[in-house]
């Protein structure tokens, strides 16, 4: 057989696997556009089912369109009248209320200190912060003792299950739930949601301090370990000191959750903004209600500022290592609150 015979024999063959092989990614690629396609149907198909099953029918819609749009105007011109004492009793309305309120801060510190009247958005904002702060606060130590305990570098395993399982059924549990079984001892006051929001804390801080620790390098605990440091000391220096940035940051964080946490609370009577929200809807006063919201925006962003700014504070530069106390003191350096460095 000659050489240009062989040669042509072996083009064949080549051609003959590049077109089986090409053959082959054609059909696996129809295969996965139509499993994809049919993925895509099921999606619509059980979301139909849901729609159908929950009562939705576009005729309703339709029905109840112009309704909708009334309330949505509504909602887009919030009524201020309810924004402090001093708004109500002079008749206020509208943005003019609020801008009136703004300019005589007497009237805002009268609304907060007399919160008890229940029909001030500014009493009821100042709660609803205090019910979300008071609660974090409350269970940050029980969330640390937890946390803590249930990482397996700290309690061997199994038994640190026991402080696990301990969160994760604290978790299972929402916090509107918890508010119900402090209700029979506090009654549906602001003070039931607050230990409903402290208990949440436990579970969902403890869970990230745990899961902080797991992650914590090796070297630091050995060196403190090797100077003849007790248990607790390794704990606190070789384990604690590398996440406290983190624990603060999560701390932080969950200080956010927690306030909108307490907003939600007030719709089962525990007081705060959500409380006087529940109250305007149920009277289909939907511009009052939309002032609520106007200011459920602002603490949510507030707080969420704050929690951000905060921890640059608390965070040292690349170049400079920092110890607790001096982090601390640096907070009352002005200019890196802003993102200025003080040089």
């Amino acid at each position: 057989m000659s050489d240009d015979s062989r040669t042509d024999g072996g083009t064949l063959a080549n051609t003959e696997r590049l077109e089986f092989a090409l053959g082959q990614m054609e059909r696996a690629q129809r295969r996965r556009r139509i499993l994809l396609l049919g993925l895509f149907v099921g999606v619509l198909a059980l979301t139909g089912f849901g729609l159908t099953y929950l009562g939705f029918t576009v005729a309703a819609v339709v029905r109840q369109f112009p309704v909708f749009l009334s309330n949505l105007v509504e909602f887009v011109t919030p009524d201020f009248h309810f924004f402090t004492l001093y708004s109500q009793e002079n008749g206020l309305h509208g943005w003019n209320a609020f801008f009136q309120s703004m300019l005589y801060p007497s009237s805002l510190v009268d609304s907060i200190m007399r919160r008890e009247v229940g029909t001030s958005i500014m009493g009821a904002s100042i709660v609803t912060i205090v019910v979300g702060l008071t609660g974090t606060i409350v269970g940050f130590p029980l969330a640390l003792f937890f946390g803590v305990m249930g990482s397996e570098r700290v309690t061997p395993f199994p038994f640190n299950f026991v402080f696990r399982g301990t969160m994760s059924t604290i978790r299972a549990i929402p916090a509107i739930v918890w508010v119900l079984f402090y209700i029979p001892v506090f009654g549906p006051t602001p003070l039931s949601a607050m230990w409903a929001i402290a208990t949440d804390t436990i579970g969902n801080m403890g869970r990230l301090f745990t899961d902080e620790l797991e992650e914590v390098d090796e070297g630091p605990i050995e060196a403190v370990a090797s100077t003849g440091a007790d248990r607790s000391q390794v704990i606190t220096f070789g384990m604690l000191s590398q996440v406290f940035s983190s624990f603060i940051a999560w701390a932080l964080y969950i200080l956010e959750i927690n306030v909108r946490i307490a907003i939600s609370l007030g719709v089962v009577g525990a007081g705060g903004l959500g409380q006087f929200i529940k109250g305007q809807l149920a009277q289909l006063a939907f511009s009052h209600a939309a002032a609520g919201i106007f200011m459920v925006i602002v603490i949510v962003i507030s707080v969420e500022l704050f929690s951000s700014r905060l921890r640059s504070r608390l965070r040292p530069d690349e170049d400079v290592s920092e110890g607790f106390l001096e982090r601390v003191r640096s907070l009352f350096d002005g200019d890196k609150w802003v993102g200025r460095s003080s040089d």
